[in-house]
């Protein structure tokens, strides 16, 4: 990774992930928005089925690493965690680690997957978070290893499982994710987007944040209805 995408990287976390949204594809028609993604028909950014666990922590970004768990398959027993850990150490960082919860619906609230220890492993890799479609477990653990998760939720246990695909395109909390793509969280949730449209979207953040600051001091300012008609429908 260049020294240029690394400080790319620290000036897109000044930003929420909503206002990295807008400028990624929430409003096609404004000017500074890039429109990568139909805002609705494609799956780009999280929904509410997740949550973040750490909001303290503030906005996190990284390279999406991917993984799926499962139930054990005797018939399939080539992959482990060591392969997770292996491909972390290969990408790019800071790294997001997604792992999609393929188990069965009457287990799948209970599976406590990722624990202390296995976020310090990932944490070793220069991993700073992970997404997930599940709970995880050691909430107490992780806090002050300052470690993001997104999840449905905290239990407390799980049985055996197992590795079933690492570094291929996954669907998690509504957002399709492939190995390599940039996420950008926060406590509003996640989004994605193409590493190559960095320095764009940060860009036009840049932008879009003198724009808002000033509707908002002019929205402060306004005390009629008819100004505030001619704020909104002033062109950028």
């Amino acid at each position: 990774m260049s020294r240029k995408e690394k400080d790319l990287l620290e000036k897109i976390k000044e930003y929420d992930t909503p206002s990295v949204t807008n400028v990624v594809a929430t409003y096609p028609k404004h000017p500074l928005c890039l429109g990568l993604y139909h805002p609705w028909s494609q799956n780009w950014y999280t929904d509410q089925t997740i949550r973040c666990m750490f909001p303290e922590l503030g906005r996190t970004v990284g390279y999406a690493v991917t993984c799926v768990y499962g139930l054990p398959d005797p018939g399939y027993t080539r992959l482990s965690f060591m392969e997770v850990i292996e491909a972390l150490e290969q990408s790019k960082k800071p790294a997001i680690l997604v792992i999609k919860q393929n188990f069965p619906s009457e287990i799948s609230g209970k599976v406590g997957l990722s624990g202390g220890n296995m976020t310090a492993a990932l944490k070793a890799m220069g991993c700073v978070g992970v997404i997930s479609d599940g709970p995880s477990r050691d909430i107490d653990e992780i806090r002050p290893m300052k470690f993001q998760y997104m999840l449905t939720g905290i239990t407390p246990g799980h049985g055996d499982m197992a590795i079933h695909a690492i570094n291929v395109p996954v669907s998690v909390a509504g957002m399709d994710v492939a190995p390599g793509e940039i996420i950008h969280m926060d406590e509003n949730g996640a989004c994605k987007f193409p590493v190559e449209k960095l320095e764009l979207i940060v860009k036009n953040l840049e932008l879009l944040r003198k724009e808002e600051e000033a509707r908002m001091a002019a929205l402060a300012k306004a005390s009629t209805a008819a100004q505030i008609k001619e704020i909104f429908t002033k062109k950028s």
